[in-house]
């Protein structure tokens, strides 16, 4: 499933982008789930990072997709940014909030389909490098360099961030085996720690990002101090 939002003020052209995506879903067998706004204040308020590609119309009459996108970048740098626009000159700028490109209307179904499919393959990269969490009736992705650790209290997990905490329902076991490959280690049987973020290992505790401790248990901490070191040796 990719989560695309549509930001356009013009009907016309939302009803155009939300045929060529539905075309796009028959022809290329991707299912997409798409939700639209109607100007830029709309998707910039209360946002959080749950889309995986962005079409961002530039001239709109309350926020313009130039400010939305810089907005939107300072808390979601992992979305794949898509100007569409009659104004190529507005279009260049959009290095500065790092778009993918910028489609130029009026919209041709062949330009869009090209680009549509970079920037898919864009998001399969950007994917080994987030998780997408679903709490409750929200989807928020994470950048998983800025996951500290995770807290496992009784059926839930809390994701400790370097932007703050995030709690879904789960279990340790299976986000252990979710982020297999991403050097996370269980220092016991509540805490999976992020080795990127341990700053030292004090006695029975291991020192993470924050100056937060998380007790190791006296049972892994062998295993823990070979990993640890393993992981350091590798990144020095």
């Amino acid at each position: 499933m990719v989560r695309i939002a549509i930001v356009e003020d013009d009907a016309v052209s939302r009803k155009l982008l939300l045929d060529y995506i539905a075309r796009y879903q028959r022809e290329h067998d991707v299912e997409f789930d798409v939700t639209v706004f109607e100007d830029g204040v709309q998707i910039v308020r209360g946002y959080k990072p749950r889309f995986d590609i962005i079409l961002l119309d530039i001239q709109m009459e309350h926020l313009d997709g130039m400010s939305a996108a810089q907005r939107i970048r300072r808390v979601d740098d992992q979305v794949v940014l898509l100007f569409i626009t009659s104004s190529p000159q507005y279009a260049i700028k959009g290095y500065e909030v790092d778009a993918s490109s910028y489609l130029l209307k009026p919209l041709p179904w062949f330009a869009f389909q090209e680009e549509l499919t970079r920037c898919l393959t864009l998001v399969e990269r950007n994917r080994g490098s987030s998780l997408l969490l679903q709490s409750g009736t929200e989807v928020i992705r994470l950048n998983i360099a800025d996951i500290v650790y995770i807290e496992s209290i009784k059926h839930r997990l809390t994701f400790h961030t370097l932007s703050g905490t995030y709690s879904i329902v789960g279990t340790l076991k299976d986000m252990d085996a979710q982020l297999e490959g991403h050097d996370f280690f269980r220092s016991n049987s509540c805490y999976l720690v992020n080795f990127a973020h341990v700053r030292g290992v004090r006695d029975q505790a291991c020192v993470m990002t924050g100056n937060v401790e998380l007790r190791i248990s006296r049972p892994r901490k062998k295993q823990f101090m070979t990993a640890l070191t393993e992981y350091f040796g590798a990144v020095s």
